[in-house]
């Protein structure tokens, strides 16, 4: 019997392994069509919550009108690449505004997020470029978005956007309920992967 449930366990588990491989790599698609924004601000204070919000706004005002001309993520990354230092000057112009002198930097990094929920849609688990702001210390919480297609406000244009720039299978996959469970499942299987490389 002990050996019936040991079998049993084992083939769930393998089972549930080669299923989850084919939405993994669904997953990884996804990051690959999408840039995001993440500022960490410089305490959990409050004032220093609210500055981090005034230059998330002032960052996407800026980044909006650079974007236009963009039509896939290569280009809103070049775009953001080549603009780096004066990202790095509007987040510093709100920084004096507000009476701060603190630091900021602006950089474009291959990081990890976990699953993320964003009004109707799903972000996967996994590495996705990023541009990543830190004020001052970095030591308070951040804040996240998709910077391309544009997602970081919650109107209907920007799930348009969204729409447009990812296929059918990519924008289902990040719409429907029905992959909550699946997208926790990769998050932990990347977990596992990144321990091991």
């Amino acid at each position: 019997m002990k050996r019936f449930i040991k079998s049993v366990c084992i083939s769930t588990v393998i089972c549930m392994i080669i299923s989850i491989i084919p939405f993994n790599a669904r997953c990884k698609n996804i990051s690959d069509e999408v840039f995001r924004l993440h500022i960490l601000a410089n305490s959990d204070s409050k004032s220093d919550q609210a500055l981090k919000l005034k230059i998330r706004d002032r960052v996407l005002k800026y980044t909006s009108q650079m974007y236009q001309n963009a039509d896939n993520k290569r280009a809103a990354e070049k775009l953001t690449d080549i603009n780096l230092q004066s990202i790095a000057n509007i987040a510093k112009d709100e920084i004096v505004k507000n009476g701060y002198n603190y630091s900021v930097k602006a950089e474009i990094k291959h990081m990890y997020f976990d699953t993320r929920y964003y009004d109707k849609v799903t972000m996967p688990s996994g590495f996705y470029n990023a541009l990543r702001i830190t004020i001052g210390k970095g030591e308070g919480h951040n804040w996240w978005c998709v910077m391309y297609p544009s997602m970081c406000v919650g109107s209907s244009a920007d799930y348009n956007s969204l729409k447009e720039n990812t296929n059918s299978d990519e924008y289902n996959l990040l719409t429907e309920d029905k992959y909550e469970f699946k997208f926790k499942t990769v998050e932990y299987f990347e977990k596992i992967c990144s321990f091991f490389s």
